[in-house]
């Protein structure tokens, strides 16, 4: 019996190990919600229930939701899931931004409805604070554009709040009317996530929907892009008007690059950020530095701008992580200092830079150098370019630059960003049997067998035509240069690009294609035939642009020459489309107020004059109110200009609830707003509306904890009763206010003499 005691004992040990060995499944969303990362790619097994919020069935990308708390889920499952279906979720856990979980059965329970969504503003979601649940969001439609994932065609509408730009993505390849409804109000509901970069650091945010019917329309937009007037090129930023509230922060690390007046970058372990500065004040690298400055964005990635830089003169360099090509691609090191070896194929000089391309892996990357600013007026020459033998396998150090921020990319171009020549180390000379040294020898053989005088004459066409065809490929690149900065269309600029390529390429055919599949260019019938080298070209955010290809016959064996051409094509185009774009941005910040997002004084000019031409065609009415708001300086002295600022938005957004659809409403500047009243029958319906304007002011303003209370005078002119012209009316409606502000001070005075009072004292 005694021998059968320790015998006992370790089985009952052995069995109490396995049963703690083997992890507990969750059932619970919530406690599944509250995992960290660590203790999720444990793979801990779950078997929950939730309800579908978001499905997208192709990608197998889903969104569920049991209460207040949500998910996502990479799901594995065929069947047909809508929002509202109830489902039983059986998976493992796995970490990311935040955990998810990644399924392997899925069943459906039943139908039901689906969580009402929370509503949320920019600043909620760009902290992640209602990550994976349904949310709705107000906002004013900026863009319409088809977009592409999984070779499957959806649409994005970019969108403006009052805190920043947030993007939704809606299953739906056909925009339909939408393409009409640039800068009207809408409310989005869908599944709220966010955009990141290769780090896996939030970058904006993306609103998942499933449909249009969950795009509500609020209020349709006065204008169309058809309907704005002309403005000339030279005059586009004469209505530029930039409000940041952004807070300056402060960021700490070791100094990995530095341009004097361009860019600093920092490094702290894995996290490298991007700093824009004008500084020019020397700093050393491997020096720990503080730096202040303003959040942002630079092509998609994390940066800080308006840089002021203290470096604290206590050296910490950091050691260049070695990588290679597929690691870099990967997106994980945007900023990175890092160092690779690669065999020099190609050495460029530039006027600003000096660029080497190189191959690592069989796959081609670019190594540049930049060269200092200039210090004087008359600019010393740049240092030489560091010769490398063609061949010679090289160790670069630099910093890593991608060309794409979306992690989600197989694989994303791209470039080291040398500090000086020192950085790139040779690690073997080309061996001495090369290309270029059997072409030496041939040329020695032929100087043995043909005259001097007929070599000569040789060397000298080939010198000729050399010369010439780099003069002919400078005079096109200024030509493009000089159109994409002109009024030429887009299209004739792309198709110039495509003869550039095609030019250099020794009439390789090329050409461009859109996402929508529209081409320019010299595309060849029959591409069987042909070996097809493609480039994307990538936006500074979103989709790519397009597509540039080139064709060439298939026994050609690729060059630096191939990468070169097609490298300048995506930078000319990216240049002339994103030139466009900002062209069409700036037009629209010319017409709008930045902080109430209402009409401002040079639009309000521009439909007055318009509403005018049609009251004299018609023979009609219509009125004109100004407001002015009683106490604002009060407010911003009592409570600062930043509740000041709450309060002249939340303020323009009750009047415009008092407005009908045709009206207008417009600050003309500080508290001082305007409303153009569309055609009425009679004087009775502006001053109706006048005094809707006057009364929404009734109710106390709530702005961050502080009670305000407010109120506003307004004053009523009435084409042609009270003027024909826009600045009769104005002084005419300008002249009303202010008798009716006098009105309402002598009411007050007397009160306040009647009660006693010695001061006088606004209502605000």
């Amino acid at each position: 019996m005694k021998r059968l005691i320790p015998i006992v004992a370790m089985i009952i040990s052995w069995v109490g190990a396995s049963l703690a060995a083997a992890p507990t499944t969750l059932t619970s969303l919530r406690v599944i919600h509250g995992l960290s990362n660590e203790q999720a790619k444990q793979a801990v097994p779950v078997a929950f229930e939730a309800t579908v919020i978001y499905f997208r069935s192709y990608e197998k990308t889903m969104f569920v939701q049991d209460g207040d708390v949500a998910i996502y889920v990479q799901a594995t499952t065929n069947a047909h899931l809508v929002p509202g279906d109830r489902i039983l979720i059986k998976g493992t856990t796995r970490e990311s931004f935040r955990p998810f979980v990644l399924s392997n059965d899925i069943t459906l329970l039943h139908h039901g409805a689906s969580p009402t969504p929370v509503p949320a503003g920019y600043s909620e979601l760009i902290r992640a604070e209602h990550d994976c649940m349904l949310v709705s969001v107000r906002a004013r439609i900026l863009a319409v554009d088809l977009v592409m994932s999984s070779d499957v065609a959806s649409t994005n509408l970019q969108m403006l709040t009052d805190e920043g730009t947030i993007d939704a993505i809606v299953d739906s390849s056909d925009p339909g009317q939408f393409h009409g409804l640039l800068d009207s109000e809408v409310e989005v509901t869908g599944a709220a996530s966010n955009k990141f970069d290769g780090k896996m650091q939030p970058t904006g945010v993306l609103i998942h929907v499933s449909s249009w019917a969950d795009v509500k329309v609020l209020k349709l937009s006065l204008t169309t892009p058809a309907s704005l007037p002309e403005t000339p090129m030279n005059q586009i930023l004469t209505g530029y008007h930039v409000q940041n509230l952004s807070q300056r922060v402060r960021v700490h690390g070791t100094i990995t690059y530095f341009r004097p007046g361009y860019a600093i970058v920092l490094q702290s372990g894995a996290k490298s950020l991007w700093i824009q500065t004008v500084s020019t004040t020397p700093v050393q690298i491997g020096d720990v530095a503080d730096v202040t400055g303003f959040p942002g964005l630079r092509d998609g990635f994390l940066a800080l701008t308006s840089g002021n830089i203290l470096d604290t003169r206590v050296r910490m360099p950091i050691a260049p992580q070695p990588a290679t090509w597929r690691q870099l691609v990967s997106s994980g090191n945007a900023f990175d200092l890092v160092s690779i070896e690669g065999q020099v194929v190609s050495e460029v000089r530039e006027g600003a830079q000096d660029e080497y391309v190189l191959i690592s892996d069989g796959q081609m990357f670019s190594a540049i150098f930049r060269h200092p600013p200039p210090a004087r007026l008359v600019p010393d020459p740049p240092p030489a370019m560091r010769q490398i033998p063609l061949g010679s396998r090289v160790r670069l150090t630099g910093i890593c630059i991608l060309d794409d921020s979306n992690p989600f990319n197989v694989q994303v171009p791209f470039t080291i960003l040398m500090r000086s020549f020192d950085d790139m180390a040779v690690v073997a000379e080309p061996p001495w049997l090369n290309i270029r040294h059997l072409v030496d020898l041939i040329g020695i053989l032929l100087f043995v067998v043909v005259a001097v005088g007929a070599r000569g004459w040789a060397l000298d066409r080939k010198l000729h035509r050399h010369s010439a065809a780099i003069a002919g490929i400078g005079r096109l690149r200024a030509r493009i240069l000089e159109d994409i900065n002109g009024s030429l269309p887009l299209s004739e600029i792309i198709q110039q690009i495509t003869e550039l390529v095609s030019f250099k390429l020794k009439d390789a055919r090329c050409w461009y294609r859109t996402a929508d599949g529209t081409q320019l260019g010299n595309c060849p019938p029959d591409l069987t035939a042909l070996r097809i080298v493609r480039h994307e070209i990538f936006a500074r955010s979103g989709s790519p642009n397009g597509e540039i290809f080139a064709a060439f016959n298939p026994l050609a064996k690729p060059g630096a020459t191939e990468a070169e051409a097609l490298a300048v094509a995506v930078s000319l185009c990216t240049l002339a489309i994103e030139t466009r774009r900002l062209y069409s941005d700036l037009l629209h910040r010319s017409e709008f107020d930045l902080l109430t997002d209402l009409h401002n004084r040079f639009s309000l000019d521009k439909h007055f004059e318009v509403q005018i031409d049609q009251a004299r065609l018609n023979d009609g009415i219509f009125g004109l109110i100004y407001i002015d708001m009683d106490g604002f300086k009060q407010i911003n002295d009592l409570y600062g200009h930043h509740i000041g600022d709450l309060y002249l938005q939340e303020a323009a957004l009750r009047m415009k609830n008092q407005l009908r659809s045709d009206d207008l409403l417009a600050r003309l500047g500080g508290d001082e707003f305007a409303t153009l009243v569309a055609l009425v029958p009679s004087r009775a319906g502006v001053v109706d509306i006048a005094q809707r304007l006057e009364c929404c002011f009734d109710e106390p303003f709530e702005l961050e904890g502080y009670i305000v209370r407010g109120s506003a005078s307004v004053g009523v002119a009435i084409y042609p009763e009270n003027g024909v012209t826009k600045d009769s009316l104005l002084r005419a409606a300008d002249a009303a206010m202010y008798r009716t502000k006098n009105a309402k001070r002598q009411v007050f005075e007397r009160a306040s003499s009647h009660n006693g009072l010695s001061l006088t004292r606004k209502k605000f």
